[in-house]
């Protein structure tokens, strides 16, 4: 097997595995198998929706971040360091040079796992509400 398909398989696979460990934990404090069908087909929902949801935050964190979209947090988290640390200010420069150093060291990474795993298990979380609603709601 290639060995880029290699990682993009292992990259997938964790981001299952975290989003299956997600609903799980979802279904454990909600209660699942405790009360009736309807019940449970909600928790279903609730389970695979806020997974989805979360694996794709992540993914949005993730593209903001590769855009520099953290570049101004971080110079002044830098700033408010260099502020206590004694003779800190003289290590001190001008957010221009800080935006160009930065972006010149940036990897940008499009990573799409996250946000297809995610896409999937809000999916799947849709149809089980698709599914109450058609059953149990009228």
């Amino acid at each position: 097997m290639e060995q880029g398909i290699k990682k993009t398989l292992i990259k997938y696979a964790i981001c299952f595995g975290v989003a299956s460990l997600l609903t799980v934990a979802v279904f454990w404090i909600r209660g699942f198998f405790t009360d009736s069908l309807s019940v449970n087909l909600q928790i279903l929902s609730d389970g695979f929706v806020i997974s989805g949801f979360l694996l794709m935050s992540v993914s949005a964190v993730l593209y903001i971040n590769g855009e520099g979209g953290f570049i101004g947090v971080g110079f002044i988290f830098r700033n408010m360091l260099l502020a206590i640390i004694p003779l800190g200010r003289l290590k001190h420069e001008v957010y221009a040079k800080y935006y160009e150093r930065k972006m010149k060291t940036l990897k940008r990474t499009r990573e799409a796992a996250p946000l297809v795993v995610g896409l999937l298990f809000l999916v799947t979380g849709i149809v089980f509400t698709v599914i109450w609603y058609q059953k149990f709601y009228r």
